[in-house]
């Protein structure tokens, strides 16, 4: 075989071609007769993808995230399994819709000028035109999806997923339709859930204000509010029933400032006599707490906000918006209210305020709690059976503090708006009669008549929420509803969700809900929940802010695979990772460098393989294997083990009911383990010892040994690579040994260990050692690097004398010596000296290999100064002041820097005895 890789890796010039042989040859294809369960001989193995934003590009947590998914799927390719990663799109409603929005902004125009049929006919053209970009940058990052199985969350067959679930909730009593106080953003002009309005901390402003007690012009009520413009929606103020201060005003009344009408002292618990005052307005359309003590009361609700955050009257509201307030932004109205309360006397205190607010999670406006009317899902049934998954271990999170996370949440949980007021997302499947206004049609199928009076409907005029598509996502990219689906049958569940810890309740925990309740078992068994991005502030990567990297640039400088093997290598389990966006040759570097060196590995090999392949390993016989053969292929199951113990089971165990075994319950995917195990083997231990141990033999008599060892051991360390750098693995694979065109080592076998007990294998390590204290002393004494010294190797037993005397000659090949074997008298020359761990000896003269005189002047030189750092140390240490009034730190840093010094005397003085005669 004749080399002809060129002298460095371009993966520009080959990456591309190979993903497109691995696609036309099927490499990444499931096929559902294959799995076990219709039948066939492999285990299914399935992760479906997290659906990006239909109209999203690629950024470096999309990087991270499919990097981490498609490692896991390669390894399980190469171990047999049926492997399947489903790839597809999420149509992201509240996202895609802003996308369109703002171009519609830039022409002059809102979505109300052009109609919502014309709107979301526009929104469809959009995202067929400029969808699905993302999944498309994937492949230059080597995702190995099956993109035969592509899925879109508002395809004809996921849509029809999702009128499905709706309709099996309703009819279950799972979905009603209620009238509480929501998240709303004035934005975006729609309701969000719990988990969609984020908090943040911001410094904000509390104002005391009173409130006069009707009746009693001497006395008033003080109340705290971070929202003085919601007050014009007050409706009562509360006051906790135990509190003797107010206990007499209970059921007298107060005079509601700058609107001037009476409103009722209630007592309940709500109000909290320990925090302010004790006294709390009470504004049920404006505050969930609020609304909650208005139900318990029977008071009216009066909306005073209006969709867009501006002062109005609403519903119940007639008379309390004053005229100069009406049509105010709610902060100018804060501002404008706050002003009235001052000039009336009537704003007792303002003082600053920590406190945390809720944003809109796509467009960070400032959410507004408003009373209105949503379709809601009970959840407390719903996550009954999705907490009793993970407690009887058929689910684990990893890491396994997100657990705990997970059970709060799920314990705890509220029920969930999924109404959304939009136009781009999966119409409510609900319809109104407008003839006799019976009960609603909940129907799978569209309604064109009332089925009660044939009279016209109308449809529901607001959207699901996006997640409600994206929960159903391991059931219907499968097949379901169709209970009959093969892919169904074959790959349900699926088994590793891969995602970031931020969506662990928008999607993880639902899609367990999901699987639960239309599936009657969970949709994976393992949850991992990756770190995130950072630059070198440790501040999240976002185009935003202008620290993120684009990762298509790092694959145009460096590679994917320089990418990949940068991220995994970085990604302890749930730790963050941390790249410099001002620095990408600081940041990838490492992973360039590697793939360099494995290219280099390979470029050897090739170059002295010659014409005819390498003879297989099976057909060498094991007498004709030297000691660093033996330790080579000793290592390489090390490797494989090592790399096995990180990867971890792959799924929990059939015969224990699908339960993870308490010790098998955390352990695994811990990938910077395997990518540090498999570099570590072809760096350090086939590159750094046995490919330089073998150049003496490759051209002798059993050059043909060497060659078969190095194959092998350089095939097995691609195999545990490729999960991680897969284009130059494949590169090399491919020419290191004639292959057929449909082969390939994407779907090649995961290597196997093969315990071996081999004594020359571990009298190798003996070779190693002595080959690293004559390269000691060769640092220690400053010898040029192109200067071969002399040494002599002598061992401490029968054993080690006779592997020392034999591996004399790659001994010195290794340390640049010449090396004798045995015992022999000094003559009293200078020498180094070095005793290996089980007590041989290794000897180097040191007369012409170094300038004596120079050196014995520069060692005195060293011990000079030692000296008189020692001196002022102990001087200082010897001050009583010094000691008692100095830090503690400060005195055992001094303490610690006189043992290092002191030890350092030593050995310099033993040096110069050796090597200057005292």
């Amino acid at each position: 075989m004749r080399a002809d890789l060129a002298p460095q890796y371009d993966p520009t010039q080959l990456d591309t071609a190979l993903y497109a042989r691995w696609k036309a040859a099927g490499v990444f294809t499931a096929h559902a007769d294959r799995t076990t369960r219709l039948g066939g001989d492999r285990v299914p193995f399935v992760i479906v993808i997290p659906p990006p934003n239909v109209t999203a590009v690629l950024h470096m947590g999309h990087g991270l995230n499919d990097t981490v998914q498609d490692v896991i799927v390669r390894w399980r390719r190469m171990a047999g399994d049926e492997a399947l990663w489903v790839p597809g799109t999420d149509h992201a409603g509240i996202a895609t819709q802003n996308v369109i929005e703002r171009q519609l902004a830039q022409e002059g125009r809102t979505r109300f000028d052009l109609g919502r049929d014309a709107f979301v006919e526009r929104t469809a053209t959009f995202v067929t035109e400029t969808g699905g970009v993302i999944l498309k940058q994937l492949e230059a990052i080597g995702a190995s999806c099956d993109w035969t199985r592509t899925a879109y969350t508002f395809s004809p067959e996921l849509s029809r997923a999702v009128r499905e679930a709706f309709v099996r909730l309703y009819d279950a009593g799972l979905i009603y339709k209620g009238h509480r106080v929501i998240h709303w953003c004035p934005r975006c002009l729609t309701s969000l859930s719990d988990e969609e309005a984020e908090f943040a901390d911001e410094r904000g402003e509390l104002y005391q204000i009173a409130y006069p007690v009707a009746g009693h012009p001497d006395r008033r009520l003080v109340v705290a509010t971070t929202r003085p413009e919601t007050m014009l929606g007050d409706v009562a103020v509360a006051v906790h029933p135990d509190d003797e201060r107010y206990r007499d005003l209970v059921g007298q009344h107060v005079v509601l400032p700058v609107v001037g009408i009476e409103i009722p002292v209630i007592a309940d618990p709500y109000a909290d006599p320990a925090f302010g005052t004790g006294v709390v307005k009470i504004t049920p359309a404006h505050d969930a707490n609020d609304f909650d003590v208005g139900v318990r009361h029977g008071l009216p609700m009066p909306v005073v906000l209006d969709e867009v955050g501006a002062l109005r009257e609403g519903a119940d509201a007639s008379g309390r918006v004053p005229e100069s307030l009406r049509g105010l932004d709610r902060f100018d109205a804060r501002a404008r209210i706050v002003e009235m309360l001052r000039a009336t006397g009537q704003l007792v205190k303002v003082e600053p305020h920590q406190h945390a607010v809720r944003h809109c999670y796509r467009c960070d406006t400032v959410v507004e709690p408003r009373l209105s009317d949503q379709w809601f899902v009970r959840m407390a049934p719903l996550a009954k059976p999705a907490l009793e998954a993970l407690r009887d271990k058929r689910l684990r999170v990893l890491p396994e503090r997100w657990e705990a996370v997970y059970v709060n949440w799920m314990e705890n949980i509220r029920d969930w708006n999924i109404s959304r007021q939009l136009w781009w997302g999966h119409r409510i499947p609900v319809w109104y009669c407008e003839g006799c206004g019976g009960e609603p049609i909940v129907s799978r199928e569209d309604v064109a008549a009332c089925p009660r009076c044939g009279g016209a409907v109308r449809q529901d005029e607001d959207v699901l929420d996006t997640w409600f598509s994206s929960w159903l996502w391991p059931l219907s990219t499968l097949g379901w509803p169709n209970e009959e689906a093969r892919d169904l049958a074959a790959f349900y569940p699926t088994d590793v969700l891969v995602t970031a810890p931020e969506i662990l309740f928008f999607w993880v925990a639902r899609m367990v809900m999901a699987g639960c309740f239309f599936m009657g078992r969970e949709p994976f068994h393992t949850v991992y929940l990756h770190g995130t991005v950072r630059d070198m502030q440790h501040v999240k990567m976002s185009k935003s802010l202008g620290n993120g990297i684009d990762p298509l640039d790092v694959v145009q400088s460096f590679g994917a695979d320089a990418l990949r093997y940068t991220v995994i290598a970085g990604l302890g389990l749930g730790t963050d990772v941390m790249l410099d966006p001002t620095n990408l040759e600081q940041s990838f570097a490492p992973g360039r460098n590697f793939v360099t060196k494995l290219w280099n590995i390979g470029r050897f090999i090739l170059q002295n393989l010659g014409d005819a392949p390498a003879p297989a390993l099976a057909d060498i016989a094991p007498g004709r294997l030297t000691r660093a053969d033996a330790w080579i292929l000793s290592r390489l199951d090390a490797a494989i083990a090592e790399c096995d113990t990180a990867l971890g089971p792959a799924r929990p165990d059939a015969a224990r009911g699908g339960r993870w075994a308490p010790g098998e319950l955390y352990a695994g995917l811990r990938l910077s383990e395997l990518v540090e195990a498999a570099r570590r083997f072809a760096w350090n231990e086939l590159a750094d010892w046995y490919v330089e141990s073998t150049k003496p033999r490759l051209g002798g008599r059993d050059g043909d040994v060497a060659r078969a060892v190095l194959v092998h051991a350089f095939d097995a360390a691609l195999r545990l690579l490729h999960p991680v750098v897969p284009f130059i693995t494949e590169t090399l694979w491919q020419a290191i040994a004639p292959r057929g065109a449909d082969e390939f080592l994407a779907r090649a076998a995961w290597p196997v260990r093969r315990a071996r007990d081999d004594d020359a294998a571990r009298e190798f390590e003996l070779v190693r050692e002595a080959v690293g204290a004559i390269r000691q002393i060769r640092a220690e004494y400053n010898i040029a690097p192109g200067t071969r010294v002399a040494a002599r190797v002598t061992g401490a037993q029968d054993r080690s004398a006779r592997v020392l005397a034999h591996e004399a000659a790659l001994i010195g090949h290794l340390a640049r010596a010449d090396v004798a074997a045995g015992d022999e008298p000094g003559n009293g020359e200078a020498a180094a000296h070095a005793v290996l761990s089980d007590g041989s000896h290794v000897r180097v003269p040191l007369a012409g290999a170094i300038d004596l005189g120079k050196e014995c002047g520069r060692l005195r030189g060293e011990l000079e100064q030692i000296a008189s750092l020692r001196a002022g140390i102990e001087q200082r240490l010897g001050n009583e002041r010094f000691v008692t009034r100095a830090k503690p730190d400060v005195v055992a840093g001094e303490r610690r820097r006189l043992e290092e010094l002191t030890t350092r005397a030593a050995q310099l003085t033993a040096k110069v005895h050796t090597l200057c005669g005292g």
